[in-house]
């Protein structure tokens, strides 16, 4: 493998008798822009391949997408956190973009303009957001899940607070990365997915996309990595594979609901019914509460917040059902969505109050918030009842 020489031009890299020039850019910079559109327009390249998956591609390209979305599948699907956190990560970059008056995935764009210009192919490079984030949900345990989920709610919050020195730091990551870079210290396997892998997957479209001459226009966290793995094979489908939901969570679905249950049952035999029905009260009590507090904590209509305590209880034991996919429904079907709230979304993710006021978020959190609540009522409950028993 030939490379340039270490200098501020892109390095050239010939691979397989293919010239790369990997162009790293960052995400919130002007300066990155103009480098896109001078270096295509010089190169004249084959091929252009860019940091999108096909869905940031829409994203960035279909500005009414919101328009098509159908609040009430995505919750059946049980996709409603992924798409909670596609908003918040699509905040998080917008709002540092506003900081340095330029518009997230801009050099991207401008890549695909200058690519039309001077006739050059374009292959999307990335592996697709939903892929890497079920990737990442899938991967860690229930308490880390929750961290990472306040990773992303401070991301709403934590803009205000960057200075210079941490956009410089930006600049030179991924924004992946640099959002949830203190999860990613005591969790190296968020690092390998949302990183390395990506590097691999980036790495393997790039050197195999049509063409002898090719432009990748990547951000610069992934120059590294690409440069790094572009001479190993690496399997696409692997990578794009999502893993199995984890067999200890699996098993933990059905046995604390089991067990719960027995516990009820054996209070009643050992206890007599005075006991056996205190646990209930207790049980249905907490869950109930917790839930109905998450569920208030989304700002949530009074029909919504009294579903999601009346569901806890029996939903937290049943494995395949939830307390927020309940309250969720009933709110879009209390507050249903409307255009307005579908063509205010971009402009409403950008505060927190947009959060809360716009009707298609609002539910979001309510599904997530509610659940979260059942889940902590859930381990409250247990000791209260084995008191009860104890007693």
């Amino acid at each position: 493998m030939a490379e340039a020489a270490e200098n501020k031009e892109p390095p050239k890299l010939i691979i397989g008798g293919k010239e790369i020039i990997l162009v790293g850019t960052a995400h919130v910079s002007r300066e990155s822009v103009d480098l896109v559109e001078r270096v295509i327009s010089e190169e004249k390249p084959d091929m252009v391949c860019v940091e999108l998956c096909q869905s940031r591609f829409q994203s960035i390209k279909k500005k009414d997408q919101w328009l098509e979305m159908d609040i009430m599948k995505v919750i059946k699907e049980h996709k409603t956190f992924l798409l909670l956190s596609n908003l918040m990560l699509a905040s998080f970059q917008k709002r540092i973009g506003e900081k340095l008056g330029v518009k997230p995935g801009e050099e991207m764009l401008r890549a695909l303009d200058v690519a039309e210009t001077v006739g050059a192919q374009v292959c999307l490079a990335d592996r697709d957001i939903t892929i890497t984030l079920t990737r990442t949900w899938r991967s860690t345990g229930f308490w880390n899940k929750m961290k990472l989920l306040y990773q992303l709610l401070g991301s709403v919050f934590e803009v205000e607070e960057i200075d210079e020195k941490d956009i410089e730091a930006m600049k030179q990551s991924d924004m992946l990365e640099s959002l949830l870079a203190e999860l990613g210290k005591t969790q190296p396997v968020l690092r390998e997915i949302l990183i390395d892998e990506r590097d691999r997957y980036l790495a393997q479209k790039i050197k195999s996309a049509p063409g002898n001459k090719i432009v990748a226009v990547v951000g610069a966290g992934h120059v590294p990595g690409i440069r790094r793995y572009i001479e190993q094979e690496t399997d696409i489908a692997a990578l794009e594979t999502l893993p199995p939901k984890g067999k200890v969570g699996g098993v933990m679905k059905w046995l604390i609901p089991g067990a719960i249950v027995a516990l009820i049952v054996y209070g009643f035999f050992h206890g007599g019914t005075s006991v056996g029905a205190d646990m209930v009260l207790w049980w249905v009590l907490i869950t109930g509460v917790f839930s109905g507090i998450g569920a208030v904590a989304a700002f949530g209509h009074p029909l919504s917040i009294l579903s999601a305590v009346a569901a806890a209880p029996l939903t937290t034991l049943h494995p395949l059902l939830a307390a927020g996919w309940v309250s969720g429904i009933v709110e879009a079907m209390v507050r249903k969505p409307k255009v307005r709230d579908m063509e205010s979304l971009p402009q409403d993710i950008l505060s927190v109050r947009g959060f809360w006021r716009n009707h298609v978020t609002r539910i979001l959190l309510m599904v997530v918030f509610t659940n979260i609540g059942a889940s902590i009522g859930t381990f409250v409950a247990l000791p209260m009842m084995m008191k009860v028993l104890g007693g």
